[in-house]
């Protein structure tokens, strides 16, 4: 079952802004009965339409039944929850989560109940869990911004042109101590890029507002409330997670650098360093880059800085360490092979925190565990050409277990942290090491499986670099290939060329000075995909999405001659099932996918359509005849 699959199996997935609960739960193994079916559909119309005493007694009938019925559990937990009884709403989505600790909305809804209980340590531990389950159908941003605190702040902050206020009299004391409550809204910081305009204009405000809070206290030796505290080293996770993409004034980056002075004042002294000191400064600055860092992890912290400090400085010294002890295949030479090797050793990319395949996974065991053991497939030998930081890698690793995969990259930072988050998640069969594709042909390995997605198209050459990779594939092996769309990058490419002409560099300065530039243009269309885009919103993702040292894009129809040039077959492209969809009402012949004429047709009357990328898969022509 594909991720949207298995989110459209979530049962009645009703969010309730106000009361922050998820009334909804993912399917069970076995389908219901007809009659159960039709019961369940009853209670959550009841409930929905306030009648929440018909929509229990409902629930407890089909769990008279079925005692492992998920979805009544999960309704009665809701209903438990409103009415105030959290302990009961706790004991039922506890049963629900343990027929499948897979759904995202229970961890969210015994999180609510949790907190309501000021049992906090559990309500964040299931929050984070509903986070990195991808929060069932829903994205984290919507959730905070459906929190009514921060929706004022967020409204206040996308309208602060507007108002006839000063930026430091946007957020006061009441408003940050009104932030720092919201506990779901720290879980979501620390845990994952928040990738949304409005939420970026609140947290760059809120950061700010932030840092002079720190600044008085720090001077005045004043104690700050412990949530204020969690809330700023919340906002510091994010900025090193998005690479401090967030825009800040001269004035803050004075005033942080002071304080950043400040620390290693106190570091050489042994003198105590606050929560509040360590997060203004790690707000606006990797820890890992202030000398002496490493004694920061001697001492005893409360949790929310043990975390910062994790991040920042435990997790980049451990990949530091680790770059010398990654094998090199071949050299790298070539001189756009050196100068976007720069670029990823500065930015590796993707920054990722959260495994994408934490529910497929889980899925997965339990089904090899209800077969009575993993289902055995014979063994492939893959190589991931350009696998970044490892996050394509693992999920490779992860659904096809059986593979023995080689992960290559130019970049050893890169590659350093692919294995550290490989060794985070337990996974044994990549091997990591640094190589240029140009230069593969020299390695004498071949291949049954091979991907490159994103990245022939940074290479001087792309169509000579696809031609080396090709005799390292195996007769009857397929590789999967990712290249740039010229038609759906034209407003990237105009962004690339306004880039040319106003002399961004890139450098962090620019790229934020650049992106202030078209939020300030948010309006105008031409910049509509580019601001939607989940890659504007983090800095190496930015600077691979605009400011790469180079990039080619491509046409269906040249793909086509460079597949018939070397015997290669078409397999089909990657898409979003809408999308196939509508393809096929314009295009019903069974072949129809396979035909690139079709697709070249599609694309020109749907421009948007591969606004990621061309992603598909080939074989050699020679299996064509099996």
């Amino acid at each position: 079952m594909s991720r949207r699959e298995r989110r459209a199996a979530v049962a009645g997935g009703k969010t309730v802004a106000d009361g922050k609960t998820v009334a909804g739960g993912r399917a069970t193994a076995s389908s219901a009965p007809a009659d159960i079916t039709d019961l369940m559909s009853q209670a959550q119309r009841a409930y929905q339409n306030g009648r929440s005493a018909q929509a229990e007694a409902i629930c407890k009938q089909i769990l008279a039944r079925d005692a492992a019925h998920m979805a009544s559990l999960n309704l009665l937990g809701v209903i438990n929850q409103a009415a105030g009884r959290h302990r009961l709403a706790v004991k039922m989505f506890a049963k629900a989560i343990a027929l499948d600790d897979l759904a995202a909305p229970c961890h969210y809804n015994i999180a609510c109940s949790y907190l309501a209980l000021d049992e906090r340590a559990d309500a964040v531990a299931h929050f984070k869990t509903a986070i990195a389950l991808g929060m069932g159908d829903k994205h984290a941003e919507e959730f905070v911004l459906r929190n009514p605190v921060v929706l004022e702040r967020v409204r206040r902050a996308t309208m602060q042109s507007a108002l006839s206020v000063k930026n430091e009299d946007l957020f006061g004391p009441q408003d940050i101590a009104a932030i720092a409550k919201e506990v779901f809204v720290r879980c979501a910081l620390e845990t994952t890029i928040l990738r949304s305009l409005p939420l970026e204009l609140f947290l760059t405000n809120l950061r700010s507002a932030l840092l002079r809070l720190a600044n008085v206290t720090v001077i005045d030796s004043a104690k700050v409330d412990d949530d204020v505290a969690d809330l700023f080293c919340a906002i510091a996770q994010q900025c090193f997670i998005n690479e401090y993409v967030f825009a800040q004034s001269d004035a803050e980056t004075q005033l942080a650098s002071r304080l950043r002075d400040l620390l290693l004042q106190k570091l050489s002294a042994g003198s105590g360093i606050s929560p509040l000191l360590l997060a203004a400064v790690a707000a606006y600055f990797p820890l890992h880059s202030v000398a002496a860092a490493k004694s920061l992890l001697v001492a005893k912290w409360r949790d929310c800085a043990a975390d910062l400090l994790r991040q920042q400085v435990r997790e980049p010294l451990e990949e530091a360490e680790d770059r010398g002890a990654i094998p090199a295949l071949t050299t790298v030479d070539d001189g756009t092979s050196v100068k976007v090797m720069q670029q990823y050793e500065e930015n590796p990319f993707p920054r990722w925190t959260l495994n994408p395949n934490a529910v497929l996974v889980g899925d997965m065991k339990k089904r090899a565990q209800a077969a009575g053991g993993a289902e055995q497939r014979p063994s492939q030998d893959v190589l991931i050409a350009g696998c970044g930081t490892g996050k394509h890698s693992i999920t490779i690793a992860q659904t096809s277990p059986e593979a023995r995969i080689l992960a290559i990259d130019l970049s050893r930072a890169s590659l350093a942290y692919a294995r550290r988050k490989t060794r985070e998640e337990g996974v044994t069969n990549i091997e990591y090491a640094q190589a240029d594709i140009l230069k593969l042909g020299a390695i004498d390995r071949t291949f049954d499986r091979i991907e490159s997605a994103g990245v022939l198209h940074h290479l001087a050459d792309p169509l000579a670099g696809w031609r080396v990779l090709l005799p390292l594939l195996r007769p009857n092996g397929t590789m999967r290939v990712g290249l740039y769309s010229e038609i759906a990058r034209r407003s990237f490419a105009e962004a690339r060329t306004l880039i040319a002409e106003r002399g961004y560099r890139a450098t962090a300065e620019d790229i934020r000075a650049f992106r202030q530039a078209i939020i300030r243009n948010r309006d105008e269309e031409r910049w509509r995909i580019l601001i939607t885009t989940f890659d504007f919103y983090n800095m190496s993702g930015c600077r691979d999405l605009l400011f790469n040292v180079i990039e080619h894009r491509f046409t269906i129809p040249e793909i086509a001659a460079f597949l018939n040039e070397n015997g290669l077959l078409f397999l089909g492209f990657e898409l979003d099932a809408k999308i196939i969809e509508r393809f096929q009402q314009r295009y019903p012949d069974a072949e129809a996918l396979f035909n690139l004429d079709y697709w070249n047709a599609f694309e020109a009357s749907n421009p948007e359509t591969f606004i990621q990328m061309y992603l598909f898969s080939v074989c050699k022509n020679e299996r064509a005849a099996h």
